[in-house]
């Protein structure tokens, strides 16, 4: 599988703060964009997969409200998450 626990665990510490806050804001957006990420990749290749490809657009759409939710309440660490996964806004 393309996400293992130790992935997780790093990506959650990397942005969460420790492997154990998954339900942080900013460690839920990155772990976000790594699936966009792999699911766009899995697209490129496979064209016809409408199936992925509504995934996407719903993984996409959660990462956007909660890009919005930390906009509104911790503008600094929408900023610096913005930065860090490097996304365009």
């Amino acid at each position: 599988m393309y996400l293992s626990t130790e992935v997780k665990k790093e990506i959650f510490k990397k942005h969460g703060g420790s492997e154990k806050n998954t339900g942080a804001t900013e460690s839920q957006i990155a772990l976000f964009t790594h699936r966009i990420g792999h699911l766009s990749a899995h697209l490129a290749t496979h064209k016809k997969d409408f199936g992925t490809q509504r995934s996407l657009l719903n993984l996409v759409g959660k990462r956007r409200s909660l890009l919005d939710y930390l906009k509104r309440h911790e503008l600094e660490k929408y900023r610096a998450l913005i930065k860090t996964l490097d996304l365009r806004k």
